[in-house]
């Protein structure tokens, strides 16, 4: 791992927050969690290896975007996602997505499979087991502001203390909501198209939101191997662990300073 100067970021498309390297070799696209926006990979551009350019995906409704609507339906949010993706050919993918972040990358890698165009070379996903899971026979949250508050509260703890104050309340709950009714309505079906490439899976070892016993469901969809790693922590392990995770990120990405064999 090295740690760089601030990185150049380019917002020319609303839809990737992207930090321009020279002679990039591979890009990491990144896939916020439910209520979460492009800004929670904001450190990892200078924490990874020469040669790794990150597009950190905006979902609408957020920051820059916030006066756009929120989507309804995750696979309609990673069919945009992944049009966006189109203008980056050139060089291997690998996504990353953090819970919801995890089912958006998902479903957009399946998309690029599909289409037969860019490939994808890994896939990594954090904190949800595979979509097909669901809530793993948790209850699901309500949608109600005190519902919804609560969950963010059980999840990253004195990060919801925002919620607290009226203004930043009304500004960041719609997107919360909208994410969180997108998770309500999303029913993927037993995968009977398996992914092609390898998929590697990290998790908090006390987190609420996704036991490890669930995060070897993402064996069930892909027909290239997986493999689970797991850190000390609950759903945000990654904010504690964050170099530990980005130098295994790092070994898994093709043609990276630092990649696995």
């Amino acid at each position: 791992m090295v740690e760089a100067r601030r990185p150049k970021v380019d917002n020319s498309d609303p839809w990737l927050r992207r930090y321009p390297v020279d002679g990039a070799r591979v890009r990491l696209v990144c896939f916020p969690h439910a209520g979460g926006s492009a800004t929670s990979y904001l450190d990892w551009p200078r924490q990874l290896p020469d040669g790794v350019e990150v597009l950190a995906v905006q979902y609408p409704g957020r920051q820059n975007r916030i006066a756009e609507p929120c989507f309804e339906s995750l696979p309609e949010l990673a069919d945009a996602a992944t049009r966006a993706l189109k203008a980056h050919t050139g060089l291997p993918l690998v996504l990353f997505g953090h819970s919801m972040g995890s089912a958006v990358a998902y479903e957009v890698a399946r998309n690029l499979q599909r289409d037969g165009g860019q490939r994808v070379a890994r896939l990594l996903v954090s904190g949800r087991g595979a979509p097909h899971v669901g809530y793993g026979g948790r209850r699901r949250p309500g949608l109600d502001d005190a519902s919804l508050i609560a969950v963010v509260r059980a999840l990253s703890g004195s990060d919801a203390d925002v919620y607290e104050h009226p203004d930043m309340r009304d500004l960041l709950m719609p997107s919360l909501r909208a994410d969180y009714t997108m998770l309500d309505r999303y029913q993927p079906a037993a995968p009977t198209e398996l992914l092609d490439v390898p998929v590697t899976v990290f998790g908090g070892q006390q987190d609420p939101a996704c036991p490890v016993a669930e995060l070897d469901s993402w064996a069930e969809v892909t027909n290239a191997g997986h493999e689970v790693l797991t850190y000390p922590g609950g759903h945000f392990y990654l904010r504690e662990h964050e170099r530990a995770l980005l130098a295994e990120v790092a070994r898994r990405l093709p043609g990276a300073d630092g990649a696995q064999a």
